[in-house]
């Protein structure tokens, strides 16, 4: 396929005009004159430099990577089928579609956009964290920076002690039959080559106690409800979890409140002042 760099300039040029700063979580200010986000304001929700961005708007520069284009569509904060028409202008074959994409829909991108006292994160079936807010940064450390099967919590769980010691010591025993119970699921509804069983095989390979839990065959295990985070800075914190379905995407929001007037509550409030935790 050949890029249509009229068409795609076109097309990106409108995206941006329509989006306003209230709609992807930035202040509108006093003085703004701009019909909808500024060059610099998109580039910056796509992760890649003002010149780069403006440049496609200007019927310039390189055919975009698969990868760049992605992360327009999700900076723009586009449909799917507008992501596949966006796709199809830069000359690339549009993802597939379904539980293996990682495109957020808008509808979940809007409400994690107003949720910046909050921690939230958006999540795959898989538990990959794709964004989180501000605070959930803060409260578990940026978990998007993970690459290959470490991006799954449950993988990181068996295999990774830092990611145990955000939880509380009393919880680790339901959590790891909760890991390994959903894994189970997910890789009998997904078949033997999903990501899911590639992550089964692996834990097999590199975790004794997967393999015991593996082996206890325990299927629809949840989670409490409330979650005990143990943070270096502010100790502990019980946060009660709201979950979000996107059924298509099989993607949740997942946010964390404390109960008001609560000691978790006052150092959620420390939290959002001592900011994002560094990455260990």
């Amino acid at each position: 396929m050949e890029i249509d760099r009229t068409g795609l300039a076109a097309f990106l040029r409108r995206r941006r005009e329509l989006l306003q700063p209230e709609d992807v979580g930035l202040p509108r200010g006093r003085r703004r004159r701009t019909s909808g986000l500024r060059r610099e304001e998109i580039a910056a929700l796509c992760h890649m430099s003002t010149d780069y961005y403006a440049r496609l708007e200007r019927e310039r520069g390189p055919q975009p990577s698969e990868q760049m284009i992605a992360s327009i569509a999700q900076g723009l904060r586009l449909s799917l089928d507008e992501r596949d028409h966006l796709f199809r202008l830069a000359g690339q074959a549009p993802p597939v579609r379904g539980t293996v994409s990682e495109h957020i829909t808008p509808g979940l991108l809007r409400i994690l956009d107003r949720l910046d006292d909050t921690p939230a994160e958006i999540v795959t079936e898989l538990g990959e964290t794709l964004r989180q807010s501000p605070l959930g940064v803060a409260l578990t450390g940026d978990t998007t920076r993970y690459t290959g099967p470490a991006r799954s919590v449950g993988y990181r769980w068996y295999t990774d002690p830092a990611t145990r010691a955000l939880y509380a010591p009393a919880d680790h025993p339901l959590l790891s039959r909760v890991f390994a119970s959903g894994l189970r699921e997910i890789a009998t509804l997904r078949g033997p080559d999903s990501r899911a069983a590639r992550y089964v095989d692996l834990l097999l390979e590199r975790s004794d106690e997967f393999r015991r839990r593996w082996e206890e065959h325990e299927i629809g295990v949840r989670p409490h409800h409330t979650k005990r985070f143990i943070h270096p800075e502010v100790g502990e914190l019980e946060l009660n979890c709201q979950s979000l379905l996107d059924p298509d995407q099989s993607h949740r929001l997942l946010v964390y409140t404390a109960a008001p007037d609560t000691e978790s509550h006052e150092r959620l409030r420390l939290l959002s002042v001592i900011g994002p935790r560094t990455p260990h």
